[in-house]
C-alpha cells in the first residue's frame, strides 16, 4: 500500500501549511484549482500532501489518505462489497489521474489511479 495523496481539509489552510513548513522544512505551492484550491507539497517518497479549505458549508475538516491502485473501478467495487459507502465515484482530474472517495468505519478514505 502506498499513499499517493494525503488531503487535509482545514478551515485555516495557511496556519496548517505554515506549521508543516516550519516543522518539516517543506514548501507548499500556490493553490491548485484542479485539486479544489489545495496548496501542495511533494514529500521525498513521491507522496503529495494537499491542504485546502472546505468546498461547501457542510464539509467538515478531515484528513483523507488516497491510496494508489492500479484499477480504480475494480478497487471501488471491492470496497463497496465490504460495506463501504461510495461518496465520490471515480472521477478524472486532467493530467493527474482518477480518484474516488469512500466511507467505512466512520472514516473517509480515497483511492487514486495514475
Amino acid at each position: 500500500m502506498k499513499v499517493h495523496y494525503l488531503e487535509i481539509v482545514s478551515r485555516d489552510v495557511d496556519a496548517v501549511c505554515n506549521a508543516y513548513e516550519a516543522a518539516h522544512g517543506v514548501e507548499f505551492s500556490a493553490p491548485d484549482e484542479l485539486l479544489g484550491g489545495a496548496r501542495t507539497c511533494r514529500l521525498p517518497d513521491g507522496t503529495t500532501v494537499g491542504v485546502r479549505g472546505p468546498l461547501r458549508e457542510t464539509e467538515d475538516p478531515v484528513v483523507r489518505p488516497y491510496w494508489l491502485v492500479n484499477d480504480i473501478d475494480s478497487a471501488v467495487s471491492r470496497v463497496e462489497a465490504q460495506g463501504a459507502k461510495i461518496a465520490m465515484h471515480p472521477m478524472e482530474i486532467p493530467g493527474k489521474g482518477k480518484f474516488a472517495i469512500y466511507i467505512i468505519g466512520s472514516n473517509d478514505h480515497g483511492l487514486w489511479q495514475l
